[in-house]
């Protein structure tokens, strides 16, 4: 290896290395603290996030494995950030709840690093190994919490579940593997494809698309292959299922941008069947949320919807699409992290937040983490001034240009829909002022975890109001393709 690939791999190698320096930390510290390791994890997923950012390569990959354009930088920089900022929640959250010492900053450090191999893989074989890295600490993590039953049933259904997903995933990679010849994503991809993508797609290969789909859908949850949401969601520990929630969801996605920007066959084969996924997507997550008292299960329910708004974004690649789906990824990230890093506030040693009736009169009370939560209720409702009006907007108005005049007006109707059970959480919070004083007794907030809320409040509204710089960034991302 020469200096200039240590250089290139240097957010890789902060990212596994943290995490291998982590695990034994524990025993050689004389008083080892969760919130400390916690906050070492933080520091290691941080500086990996600016190093991909100033990294500038004076090639494009190394070994036809890894690629470091814009593109690719920018999803590993997005893994280390999200990766920072759940282990600020879970800073404070581990002096409440039992959530392990060394094991949790360690494990996400270790997924941080396969979400990013996932989003820089130029192989299929990288492309598995990263979506397996990713997977199996998220198990652990997800059950990190062994006083609580519901912990270990959550670790054990989405192992169940990613064990499937994977296994559709594996075999829809050796179907592409073996039509194509080659384990080159560029490689594969123009065979599919027929180089010019005037070719039609063969019976294997569209297989293996097929199984690709189902694969991708387990893992960002789509309907039908969201079932596990809701239960994982419910009994996983709030700053683990934050990051799930966003970090693996944006680095498949980045994956799934990649393949359908790049292949004119496939898409055009499968279109019919992702605008039914979309489609199905949208209603069934917004509607089934509409019922929803327990907050973390409503907001299983939403992520469901909002990747079927993400979806919308891909069918209507190439063209404005891609810019469109990059740009919700990252206001839905900033909005989800932001509640459930509110959640993970309200959480106490009695158990985490949940009825959302128990928030009734909080705003009062815990002003500072309250405005966090309605902040990002608000942004996932899509009103302005916040991010996810700007990013549903963004994905609309490419799917209106792409002709799917049907798939937009289903999205904008199901959007309107989601403002009713966002709100009412906001209602419980601001608008019972005169039982303020019988509102729960929740924790005092700790700073790490404040200081987290209160910057991603701030990108939420800045992006709002001011979403031009990421726009031109997005712009700029040109490499879509593989």
């Amino acid at each position: 290896m020469t200096l200039m690939d240590f250089h290139m791999l240097l957010p890789y190698i902060l990212l596994s290395m943290g995490a291998c320096l982590l695990l034994p930390a524990g025993a050689f510290m004389r008083r080892p603290d969760a919130r400390t390791l916690n906050i070492m994890g933080a520091a290691i997923a941080l500086a990996a996030g600016i190093s991909a950012i100033c990294i500038h390569p004076s090639q494009a990959d190394i070994g036809n494995l890894l690629a470091f354009d814009a593109y690719d930088r920018f999803f590993t920089a997005a893994a280390s950030f999200m990766a920072c900022v759940s282990l600020l929640f879970a800073s404070g959250y581990s002096a409440r709840r039992p959530i392990g010492g060394e094991e949790f900053p360690s494990l996400a450090l270790f997924a941080a690093f396969g979400m990013s191999l996932l989003a820089s893989s130029t192989s299929l074989l990288g492309v598995f190994l990263g979506l397996e890295s990713m997977s199996l600490s998220l198990y652990v993590m997800l059950a990190a919490n062994k006083s609580d039953p519901l912990s270990g049933e959550s670790g054990l259904k989405y192992l169940v579940i990613g064990a499937i997903s994977t296994a559709f995933f594996a075999y829809g990679l050796a179907l592409i593997y073996v039509d194509s010849g080659t384990l080159s994503l560029a490689g594969s991809i123009a065979a599919l494809s027929g180089g010019a993508g005037t070719a039609k797609i063969t019976g294997l290969g569209l297989a293996g698309w097929a199984l690709l789909i189902v694969g991708l859908g387990f893992k960002t949850s789509l309907f039908p292959f969201h079932l596990w949401a809701p239960d994982v969601y419910q009994g996983g520990p709030a700053p683990a299922v934050g990051f799930l929630s966003t970090a693996s969801k944006a680095s498949v996605f980045a994956v799934f941008l990649k393949f359908t920007g790049a292949v004119g066959a496939p898409r055009a084969e499968l279109s019919h069947v992702l605008w039914v996924m979309a489609a199905l997507t949208m209603i069934f997550g917004n509607i089934a949320a509409l019922t929803q008292n327990n907050i973390k299960r409503l907001l299983a329910y939403s992520s469901i919807a909002q990747m079927g708004y993400v979806l919308v974004a891909l069918i209507a690649a190439p063209g404005s699409g891609e810019g469109a789906a990059i740009f919700y990824l990252v206001a839905y990230s900033a909005m989800e992290l932001c509640a459930f890093g509110a959640i993970s506030a309200f959480s106490g040693k009695d158990g985490e937040l949940g009825d959302i009736r128990e928030l009734r009169g909080a705003g009062f009370k815990y002003p500072a983490r309250s405005a966090a939560l309605s902040i990002a209720l608000v942004s996932l409702a899509g009103l302005p001034p916040t991010a996810g009006f700007i990013g549903k907007f963004g994905i609309f108005y490419s799917a209106l240009n792409s002709g799917y005049v049907w798939l937009s007006i289903i999205g904008i109707l199901t959007a309107i829909v989601s403002v009713y059970y966002y709100l009412r959480v906001v209602v419980y919070l601001y608008m019972r002022g005169g039982e303020a004083e019988k509102a729960v007794a929740f924790p005092e907030a700790d700073f790490p975890s404040g200081l987290a809320l209160a910057a991603l409040s701030v990108i939420v509204v800045y992006l709002g109001i001011f979403p031009g710089k990421l726009l031109n960034l997005v712009a700029s991302l040109t490499r879509l393709t593989v």
